[in-house]
């Protein structure tokens, strides 16, 4: 590699920017760990480091991956973007649960203000609100979609009492449960 790239993808390092990351993997000499350029971990030194334009490159010549950035997961993907993803995958799966922030924090192997912050520097919405979206859209589709009673849409959805999930509902949409499903299924007939 001639210098003059090297410097530029090292300058890179240094500043933990994501513009080569896919592109160039960082092997540290001293430590035969491989990074994408954007790791968090201590910059090393620009004599310890040697870029390889594959992980496998990497890998075969001896270097592991970080277990900080993970460079084999998520392809070009940043690792903050890799744990919005994540996060989002779980949230999906289990919103019919008692999810919290220290649930999935746990569940994704980070601190609770990490993934806060994180997250909401990659979506621009904290988990939360996006825990409440997903319920929402549910809970619309069971009232639109099915004959379920009030309550087992809420329960669905992770609510255990009904008057809560209607409060919440009414709050979170304008309209209390029976009357969103009049409008839907009746909009549905007048078609």
């Amino acid at each position: 590699m001639e210098q003059a790239l090297f410097e530029q993808i090292y300058e890179s390092v240094v500043r933990r920017e994501p513009k080569y990351d896919g592109v160039y993997y960082t092997a540290v000499l001293t430590t035969h760990i491989v990074c994408r350029p954007s790791c968090r971990a201590r910059t090393p030194k620009a004599g310890n480091v040697v870029f390889y334009d594959s992980l496998e490159q990497a890998v075969a010549a001896g270097f592991r991956p970080c277990k900080r950035c993970r460079p084999e997961e998520g392809g070009v993907l940043r690792p903050d973007a890799v744990l919005a993803s994540e996060a989002d995958k779980l949230m999906e799966a289990q919103f019919g649960q008692k999810v919290t922030l220290q649930f999935l924090a746990a569940q994704l192997k980070v601190s609770p203000f990490h993934l806060q912050r994180t997250y909401k520097r990659v979506t621009g919405r904290s988990p939360a609100e996006r825990l409440d979206q997903l319920r929402v859209e549910k809970a619309c589709a069971l009232l639109a979609d099915t004959e379920l009673a009030v309550a087992e849409v809420g329960q669905a959805v992770s609510f255990r009492g009904p008057s809560h999930f209607a409060a919440w509902f009414m709050r979170k949409t304008g309209l209390a449960p029976t009357e969103y499903r009049s409008q839907i299924q009746g909009g549905i007939h007048h078609e």
